[in-house]
């Protein structure tokens, strides 16, 4: 499996595209917003987009989604429970990163609804779908179980956890869904995290600050 990991815009957010070989079809999970060097990897490498797969609904993750899903006709995912951000990008534009629209910035109009404990099966891949609610409502993380990998967004990262103080927001459904989800993966299990490094759930379950307050 092909994972290329694509930091983009202000916020560096991790945009990754996936595949089985080059050439064939790909998986886009998060998609910031001026999406060049994303759309500049798919024509680069020659691959098609089967779905955009957006952990959750903040513009650093999604802006870019409605641009992209435009060019290449790709079904678009997320979970319903952050329409309240999905639907107003330049909203949280002025309120996250204090800046003015002087681009496009948005999801496609029609989109289609992630459902928990779902199995997406595109370009090839079998992604779980995990709802974690607690960085947004409607948060969701993507697991592909043959190769040992969690697309995390901003859920975990290398040494931290995702924020809560954003609308939606909650601390003790954050921990929750740590503690009975992603904490139920094996320490092997690769993360490729919304921005930073990727881990592992080994290495965060023996050393992430906020480990205890999941585990307990």
């Amino acid at each position: 499996m092909i994972v290329k990991t694509i930091p983009a815009w202000v916020a560096e957010t991790n945009a990754y595209v996936v595949a089985d070989e080059l050439g064939g079809q790909a998986v886009v999970v998060d998609v910031p917003p001026q999406p060049e060097e994303v759309g500049r990897y798919l024509a680069e490498t020659d691959v098609s987009v089967a779905g955009l797969l957006l952990t959750h609904g903040h513009i650093d993750h999604m802006g870019g989604s409605g641009e992209l899903a435009d060019k290449t006709g790709a079904v678009t995912y997320i979970h319903s429970d952050d329409d309240f951000l999905t639907d107003h990008p330049e909203q949280q534009l002025r309120r996250l990163f204090g800046m003015l629209p002087n681009g496009r910035y948005d999801a496609p109009v029609v989109r289609e609804s992630l459902i928990p404990g779902e199995t997406l099966e595109l370009a090839g891949l079998k992604l779980s779908v995990m709802h974690t609610p607690g960085h947004t409502p409607g948060h969701c993380c993507f697991y592909e179980p043959n190769h040992g990998i969690l697309f995390s967004g901003d859920q975990l990262f290398a040494g931290s956890v995702g924020r809560t103080d954003l609308p939606g927001g909650s601390w003790p459904d954050l921990m929750k869904s740590m503690r009975e989800q992603v904490m139920t993966l094996d320490d092997e299990v690769r993360v490729l995290p919304g921005h930073g490094p990727e881990t592992t759930i080994g290495r965060e379950r023996q050393s992430n600050p906020f480990r205890g307050e999941w585990a307990g």
